[in-house]
C-alpha cells in the first residue's frame, strides 16, 4: 500500500466462506480506498483475489470486478491455491511478446550449362564475386559474319547480365589470333594476285593461265566428298566457264579496245579464288616480306571492333593478339616439354596425347571424349598448311597435335629454342590466358564447333603447363548459326557479313532476335526471325511510348498517386510475378527467351490495363505504368538492347541525343497537337472539310517525314509520339498498301454485283417458255409451254423429273413478271 495509508484487514475478509459473501465485503473495504491504481501489489491483495475464480456477475460490487481486472492483467489468470504467482507488466507496460522470423523461400541460384558436364550446374566463382573470363576471339583474315555476331552478341549478352543483373565483378579477356595458317595462306594470295593483276595479262594469257589453274582445281573438286564444300566448287567452276567463254570468242574473232578490256576484267574476278590457290601453289614459297602476314590481319581486326561497336558489344577489359605474346607462347612450350608432355620432331614441338591420356592426374578429351581420333577434326584444328604428309609423320601419334611449327619458306617465323617457327593454333589461348588468368579461370567460352580438337587441346596443354586438373570451371558454348535453314561457313562463301546486315536491321533489331532464342541453340538468321524481332521491337516501343504520353499529362504533385482500384491492384500483382519468373529464367543458365516471353506478356497486360481505363475514360495510373516501364527498360539495358543515355523506353535519334531531343521538341509538339485539335474542332463545327484535309496531311504526310507521329482518339486528347523516321515512312508506306488493297477489293467487290446483277437481269428477260428450248442438248420435245416432255434420246421424262422441271418454270415465270413490271416501271434504262 501507498505509505501512509492503513493495511487492509484482509485476514477476516478471507475467513469468510462464502464466496458471495466474502465478495460483498472485499467490495466495501475497497470502496473506502483512495483511487485504485494509486496502490501497490501486496501479497494480501493476491491472497483475497487468488479465492475468486472469476469476477462477481453483480454489477454493484464494482470495486471488487476491478481489482479482479487489474491483478488479472498483472498475473494473468488467477493462481491456483499452492501455485505460485508470477507478477507481468499491465496491458500499458507490457514486454514485447517472442519474435518469429518468417519462413521465407529458396533464394534462386544462377545455373549455367557447362559443357564440361553437359548440365546445369550452380555457377560459384573461385574467389567471391570476381569471375575471370577468357572468351576465344576470331581469326582475322576476312570480314567478320553473322556466326561472329552469334557468338559475341550471345556472350556480351551473358557477360552484361552476370555484371549488371547478378553483380559479379567480371573480368574479361579476348584473344584476337593474327597468325594462322588461313590468315598465312590469305595473306599470300591476296599479294600475290594483286601482283598478277597489276601486270594487266592479255586476253591470251589469261585465258592459258586459267586453264592452268582448273587443272588442280578440278583434281580437287573430284576429291571433294562433303556436298556442300563440292556444291560451291561447282559454283566456282561454273561462274569461271560462264566469264571464259565470252573473252575465248573475243580473241577468236580478233577484237580489241574496251570490249575485250572488259571482259578480261569479268573473268579476273571470277577467276579470282581459283587464281590465287594456283598462284600461291607455285609462287608461294617466293614471299618473305613478313610485313605481308601483318598487314591483313592488322586491317581486318580493325573492321571486327568497328562491326562489334556497331553492334553494341562491350569492348574486353583486356585484348590479347597472338603476335604480341609469342614470347610467353615459347616459354609456355618449353615447360610442357620440361614437364614431360611435349617433344621436338624436326623442329616442331608436338603434344603428347597418349603420354599426357595416360597419367593418373590428367585427362584428354574432356569435353568430347568420342572425338578422340577423328583425324578430318584434327587435321582442321593443324590447318591447311600443316597437314603434309612429311609433317604427319613427325607426330608419334596420330592423335598429337603441333604446339610450334617449324616455318616453311614463305611463312613468317620468329626465332625460339627448337629452330625459326610460329606457334600453333591452340596454344595460343593457353599462354594468353594463362599469362592473364593464372592456373584456373572460371569462365572460357567459345562456339559450338570449338570445342572439340580446339578447346579439348586447350584443356590438355594448360593443364599439362600447370600440372592440375582445373584449368577451367566452366565451359559455356554459344549454338550454330544457319542462314535460312543452311550451313553457314566463310570457307563455303555461305555467309553473311555483319556489315550487310546493319544494312538491313539495327544492332538492336540483331540483338532482340538472338535475345528471343536460346545462346545454346541453333539461331536461323531468315526473314522470319528478324520479321519476328521487328515485330517484338514494335510492341515494346508503342507501349514505351503509350506511357511516355501519360506521363505528359499535367497533374500537379499530389496528383500523380492516386488511390488504386481492383484493376491496379491486380496489374500490380502480375508485374511482381512477372520479375519473379524473369529471375527464375535468369537464374536457369540466363534463359532470355523465357525473359522475353514474360515481358511479352506484362506489356500485353498493362495495354489491356490501358485500353480498359481509356473505355471508361478513366486515368490509368501512372505511377504504377511508370515503374513497369522503367523495369522493362532497365532489363533492356542490361542485355544491351537499350543505349544508357535513354531513361524510359527506346531512344530517339542517333546516340547522344535522345534525351535532349525529346526534352527539347516535345513541349513544341504539344502545344502543335492542341492547336490543331483547336483547329479541328472550328473546322468540324463550321462545316470546312478543306481544313480537316489539312490536318490530315498534316498528320499523315508531314510530321512522319519528321519522326513524329499524332494519333487522333475520338473524344480524347491527340498523343504525341517520337518515332524513328523510317520507321514512321516504312508504316506510311504499308498503310498506304493496305488502303490500296482495300480499295481494289472494293471496286473488285462492286464490279462482281454488277455482273451479278447484270447475269440477274438477263436472266429475268427470258420467258418461261423460252428457257429450256435451247437446251436440246438434254431435251428433244416440249409441249405448248416450252416444257420439256421427252430426253435427248426420246424417251419420256419421268414425273420427277416433270416435277423438279415445271418448279423451274415457275420460279422463271415469277421472275420474268417481275422483270415486265420493272421495265413498265421504267427502274432501269
Amino acid at each position: 500500500m501507498k505509505e501512509g495509508k492503513e493495511a487492509p484487514d484482509y485476514r477476516s475478509i478471507l475467513s469468510i466462506s462464502d464466496g458471495a459473501a466474502r465478495a460483498q465485503a472485499l467490495n466495501e473495504h475497497l470502496s473506502t480506498r483512495s483511487y485504485v491504481r494509486g496502490y501497490s501489489l501486496s501479497q494480501a491483495d493476491v491472497d483475497a483475489f487468488r479465492q475468486l475464480s472469476a469476477p462477481p456477475a453483480d454489477p454493484q460490487l464494482f470495486h471488487v470486478a476491478r481489482w479482479f481486472r487489474h491483478i488479472e492483467a498483472l498475473l494473468g489468470s488467477p493462481c491456483g491455491k499452492g501455485q505460485p504467482c508470477v507478477f507481468q507488466a499491465s496491458k500499458g507496460r507490457r514486454v514485447q511478446p517472442q519474435w518469429s522470423p518468417p519462413a521465407g523461400t529458396q533464394p534462386y541460384r544462377l545455373h549455367l550449362y557447362n559443357s564440361l558436364t553437359r548440365n546445369k550446374e550452380v555457377f560459384i566463382p573461385q574467389d567471391g564475386k570476381k569471375v575471370t573470363w577468357y572468351c576465344c576471339g576470331p581469326t582475322v583474315y576476312d570480314a567478320s559474319h553473322m556466326g561472329h555476331a552469334r557468338s559475341y552478341i550471345s556472350f556480351d549478352i551473358l557477360r552484361r547480365v552476370l555484371r549488371d543483373y547478378f553483380r559479379f565483378d567480371v573480368f574479361y579477356c579476348m584473344n584476337i589470333t593474327d597468325i594462322d595458317d588461313k590468315i598465312i595462306k590469305r595473306a599470300r594470295q591476296n599479294h600475290l594476285f594483286r601482283q598478277y593483276r597489276e601486270k594487266r595479262p592479255e586476253a591470251a594469257q589469261l585465258l592459258e593461265d586459267v586453264q592452268a589453274a582448273l587443272m588442280p582445281f578440278l583434281v580437287k573438286l573430284n576429291e571433294t566428298t562433303d556436298a556442300d564444300k563440292k556444291q560451291m566448287l561447282e559454283r566456282i567452276r561454273h561462274a569461271v566457264q560462264l566469264a571464259t567463254e565470252p573473252l575465248e570468242k573475243a580473241v577468236q574473232s580478233r577484237l580489241t579496245g574496251e570490249e575485250v578490256t572488259s571482259r578480261v576484267e569479268v573473268l579476273l574476278e571470277e577467276a579470282k579464288d581459283l587464281l590465287s590457290d594456283w598462284l600461291d601453289s607455285t609462287l608461294g614459297s617466293d614471299v618473305t616480306d613478313n610485313s605481308i602476314f601483318s598487314e591483313l590481319p592488322k586491317f581486318w581486326e580493325g573492321e571486327f571492333h568497328r562491326d562489334m561497336e556497331a553492334l553494341n558489344v562491350l569492348p574486353p577489359d583486356v585484348l590479347t593478339r597472338v603476335s604480341e605474346y609469342v614470347p610467353e607462347i615459347v616459354n609456355f612450350v618449353q615447360k610442357i616439354v620440361d614437364n614431360g608432355y611435349g617433344y621436338v620432331s624436326n623442329g616442331s614441338v608436338y603434344f603428347d596425347t597418349v603420354k599426357f591420356a595416360s597419367s593418373e592426374k590428367h585427362s584428354y578429351g574432356k569435353l568430347v571424349p568420342e572425338a578422340v581420333g577423328d583425324q578430318k577434326a584434327l587435321q582442321e584444328g593443324e590447318g591447311d598448311l600443316s597437314i603434309s604428309a612429311d609433317r604427319l609423320s613427325e607426330k608419334r601419334s596420330p592423335n598429337d597435335f603441333a604446339l610450334w611449327k617449324a616455318s616453311k619458306p614463305g611463312e613468317p617465323s620468329w626465332p625460339c629454342p627448337w629452330g625459326k617457327g610460329r606457334p600453333g593454333w591452340h596454344i595460343e589461348c593457353s599462354a594468353m590466358a594463362g599469362t592473364l588468368l593464372g592456373a584456373s579461370m572460371d569462365i572460357h567460352g567459345g562456339g559450338f564447333d570449338l570445342r572439340f580438337p580446339h578447346h579439348d587441346n586447350e584443356l590438355a596443354q594448360s593443364e599439362a603447363y600447370f600440372e592440375n586438373d582445373c584449368w577451367v570451371r566452366y565451359f559455356l558454348h554459344t549454338g550454330h548459326l544457319t542462314i535460312a535453314g543452311c550451313k553457314m561457313s566463310k570457307s563455303l562463301k555461305n555467309f553473311v557479313t555483319i556489315k550487310d546486315a546493319l544494312k538491313k536491321h539495327s544492332a538492336r533489331q540483331l540483338r532482340l532476335a538472338f535475345l528471343m532464342h536460346s545462346w545454346r541453340d541453333t539461331l536461323d538468321y531468315s526473314s522470319n526471325t528478324m520479321e519476328s524481332a521487328l515485330q517484338y521491337e514494335k510492341f515494346l516501343n508503342e507501349f514505351f511510348l503509350n506511357v511516355k504520353d501519360i506521363l505528359r499529362a499535367p497533374v500537379d504533385v499530389a496528383g500523380q498517386f492516386e488511390k488504386w482500384g481492383e484493376e491496379e491492384a491486380e496489374l500490380n500483382k502480375n508485374f511482381y510475378d512477372k520479375k519473379t519468373e524473369i529471375h527464375k529464367a535468369l537464374c536457369d543458365n540466363v534463359d532470355t527467351r523465357t525473359v522475353m516471353e514474360e515481358m511479352r506478356a506484362l506489356v500485353s497486360q498493362c495495354n489491356l490495363y490501358m485500353a480498359a481505363r481509356k473505355a471508361v475514360r478513366g486515368r490509368p495510373s501512372r505511377a504504377l505504368l511508370e515503374n513497369i516501364a522503367l523495369y522493362l527498360t532497365h532489363m533492356l539495358k542490361i542485355f544491351g538492347a537499350i543505349e544508357e543515355e535513354s531513361s524510359l523506353g527506346f531512344p530517339v535519334g542517333g546516340p547522344g541525343t535522345s534525351l535532349n531531343l525529346e526534352s527539347t521538341v516535345m513541349p513544341y509538339l504539344q502545344v502543335l497537337s492542341e492547336f490543331r485539335e483547336g483547329v479541328r474542332k472550328i473546322a468540324r463545327e463550321q462545316k470546312v472539310p478543306e481544313v480537316l484535309q489539312l490536318s490530315d496531311a498534316l498528320r499523315d504526310d508531314i510530321l512522319p517525314e519528321l519522326g513524329v507521329r499524332f494519333e487522333d482518339h475520338e473524344g480524347l486528347p491527340t498523343v504525341v509520339k517520337l518515332v524513328d523516321r523510317n520507321t514512321l515512312l516504312k508504316e506510311r508506306e504499308e498503310k498506304r498498301r493496305v488502303e490500296e488493297e482495300k480499295r481494289k477489293k472494293k471496286e473488285e467487290a462492286a464490279r462482281r454485283r454488277q455482273e451479278q446483277e447484270a447475269a440477274k437481269l438477263a436472266k429475268m428477260k427470258i420467258p418461261p417458255s423460252e428457257m429450256f428450248l435451247s437446251e436440246t442438248d438434254k431435251y428433244s420435245k416440249f409441249d405448248e409451254n416450252g416444257l420439256p416432255t421427252h430426253d435427248m434420246e426420246g424417251k419420256e421424262l419421268s414425273k420427277g423429273q416433270a416435277k423438279k422441271l415445271k418448279k423451274l418454270f415457275e420460279a422463271q415465270e415469277k421472275l420474268h413478271k417481275e422483270y415486265l413490271q420493272m421495265a413498265q416501271n421504267g427502274s432501269f434504262q
